[in-house]
């Protein structure tokens, strides 16, 4: 349970606030995103990146999967319009959940549940990665024409997910048999996300000093852990 609940909390955590608040300052959650995507690829390089390289007689073939990761989340943001780095551009008057975008976020979800049973930096990033995508989510489905209990449905949903993928890696010979490579293909996926975080949303290419500063912080803080 220890690693089930955390995830689906920071999901949870994400939406309540933009049900008591229902506004943020842009600012700050871009900032939040900004911590958020450096940890993330903080935590990837110096836990997840030596865990499959390590005593690895078939580096090339694990460089591969972790290519297919980033492709793969390249796909998958296609249908979720980027909500996994803070945007969604979807019809805010539709009177029904966006299928596409929860498949792609679930699966998404799923998939960076399979580490965390490993190592706790990963948790510990999951869970901040999930806050601030959380309650972007949230923001859009309370813009929409979609009923409050159908709202509630989909966040549980989106909650599962992560816990779902670490129940598989941790009761399922099949995916303890392929560990590695499933670990290589959930790098290429955080790999993505963080980078995407980190360097698209940079206004004007400006330098941003408040930005760095969280940067370094993020990072410092995932060596630590």
């Amino acid at each position: 349970m220890y690693n089930y609940l955390p995830s689906i909390g920071a999901v949870f955590i994400g939406a309540i606030l933009v049900f008591a608040f229902r506004s943020f300052n842009q600012k700050n959650l871009k900032l939040l995103l900004a911590f958020s995507g450096a940890f993330l690829l903080a935590i990837t390089i110096f836990d997840l990146l030596p865990e499959v390289f390590e005593n690895n007689t078939h580096a090339k073939r694990t460089g591969v999967w972790i290519m297919i990761g980033i492709l793969l989340q390249k796909i998958l943001e296609y249908f979720s319009k980027g909500a996994e780095h803070g945007h969604i551009h979807l019809d805010k008057e539709t009177h029904r959940i966006p299928k596409l975008l929860f498949i792609s976020l679930g699966l998404h979800a799923l998939l960076e549940g399979f580490p965390i049973h490993h190592t706790d930096g990963i948790l510990m990033g999951v869970i901040i990665h999930k806050i601030p995508v959380a309650m972007i989510l949230t923001t859009f489905l309370l813009n929409t024409k979609l009923k409050r209990y159908i709202i509630i449905i989909a966040l549980v949903f989106f909650a599962l997910m992560t816990p779902l993928g670490t129940f598989i890696a941790e009761n399922f010979a099949i995916a303890q048999n392929y560990y590695k490579e499933i670990t290589a293909l959930v790098i290429g996926i955080f790999l993505h996300v963080s980078t995407t975080i980190l360097f698209e949303s940079s206004e004007g290419h400006k330098f941003n000093i408040t930005k760095l500063l969280i940067i370094l912080i993020a990072t410092g803080a995932a060596y630590l852990i």
